[in-house]
């Protein structure tokens, strides 16, 4: 059975407005299921909005998170969820014009060192941890988040 996230759960956990998540699923920025009218988010869907709410706390523009998706998406042919929710640490870099996605330390310094201005760095792995902390608590406490089961079609 795979989880699945009403737009409610989504907001409550990633911190989003209900209009923003309507604007980005209006834009094809994140693509949840429907049933009827309703938004249901998969646990990848809710990476992704919780990992580019990240990103624009960051002061990242939507171009520039469209960016991070589509240079993730080509390296690893694989969703953002996907590419961050590893046993690795992914860090990502940039220094404005350019991205770097690193997993070792050593590639990072290397990075840092050679770069010749300020870099920007946000460990990705750390946004996936946290959101899944939040479900895990969520579900412990009163019940607050009570994310939809739904069975995976097969």
């Amino acid at each position: 059975m795979q989880e699945q996230f009403t737009s409610r759960d989504v907001v409550s956990l990633t911190g989003i407005t209900p209009r923003q998540l309507q604007w980005w699923d209006e834009r094809g920025i994140v693509k949840p299921a429907r049933e009827g009218h309703r938004r249901l988010y998969s646990m990848e869907d809710l990476v992704e909005v919780a990992v580019i709410c990240d990103l624009r706390q960051r002061n990242f523009s939507l171009q520039r998170v469209r960016k991070v998706i589509t240079f993730l998406q080509k390296e690893f042919s694989k969703r953002l969820a996907e590419t961050v929710s590893g046993s690795s640490e992914y860090h990502l870099l940039t220094d404005g014009k350019s991205l770097y996605l690193e997993t070792s330390a050593k590639q990072i310094v290397d990075i840092l060192k050679n770069s010749r201005q300020p870099m920007f760095t946000i460990c990705l792995s750390d946004t996936v941890r946290q959101v899944r902390a939040e479900i895990r608590s969520g579900k412990k406490a009163s019940g607050a988040v009570s994310p939809r089961r739904k069975k995976k079609a097969s």
